[in-house]
């Protein structure tokens, strides 16, 4: 594909420890990088301004915490309006193995139409209680999508193509926080954009930083899907007829 152009997507809010390493995994494989500051403290904001006068990295900034899925919004029309044709969504907490990054960007570049999503492989470290919470949220996904297709809708690594990304974006108002994650998937299985996923490990650092908040996002999640269900019903006819001739 000629007119492939990717850039590495990272959404920040206070990953100071991490940024740097992970930016830096990021441009030794020669991909421009946009940062996007979800209203980080001053430290942070700073460190951003001070890494994104390299060659390659651009950022953003929201002036207050709005949220992950905000930030990755702002990040994919950005670099939709910039010319990119792909985002790579990267987490700035540096769970992910970012020595697949190649892998991914060559199954998105053999399928540019394609959403490529990354499938978890936990090690020891991982807490029970996501775990569990991610089979309770594939169920739903798989619900509301009426599809198997999406194995894992939280996973924070995947390459967007940016076209059909933009169209979701512009038609419906997603989730700002946690819930943009699996319900950006649920709207582009909806619009038939096709899926493939590639396994990427993840880790869990004692000292890690999590901004997940189990009782607040665990609400918005099932506020998500719930609002979803609704939508599902209505398009479940043409989903299933499409579903059907697909077969």
């Amino acid at each position: 594909m000629s007119d492939y152009r990717p850039i590495a997507l990272i959404p920040v809010y206070n990953h100071g420890q991490t940024l740097p390493a992970v930016l830096g995994a990021v441009r030794r494989l020669g991909l421009d990088c946009l940062l996007v500051d979800d209203g980080s403290s001053l430290p942070t904001a700073w460190l951003i301004e001070q890494l994104s006068r390299q060659p390659g990295v651009s950022r953003l900034r929201l002036s207050r915490n709005r949220g992950k899925g905000a930030a990755v919004r702002l990040g994919l029309l950005s670099a939709f309006a910039k010319g990119y044709s792909h985002a790579l969504q990267i987490d700035a907490d540096g769970q992910h193995d970012l020595s697949v990054i190649p892998k991914f960007l060559a199954a998105s570049k053999e399928q540019p139409a394609a959403l490529i999503g990354g499938l978890p492989v936990y090690g020891q470290d991982a807490p029970k209680s996501r775990l569990y919470g991610r089979w309770i949220m594939r169920l739903w996904v798989w619900i509301n999508s009426l599809s198997l297709q999406i194995p894992d809708a939280m996973c924070g690594f995947r390459v967007y193509p940016l076209a059909s990304s933009k169209a979701v974006l512009e038609q419906a108002s997603l989730s700002e926080r946690m819930a943009f994650d699996p319900e950006i998937l649920i709207r582009l299985s909806w619009r038939g954009v096709p899926m493939r996923w590639l396994k990427v490990k993840v880790n869990y650092p004692q000292d890690g930083v999590s901004h997940f908040r189990l009782w607040r996002d665990n609400a918005l999640i099932s506020l998500m899907h719930t609002r979803l269900f609704f939508g599902m019903l209505v398009r479940a006819p043409r989903l299933l007829r499409k579903r059907w001739n697909n077969a």
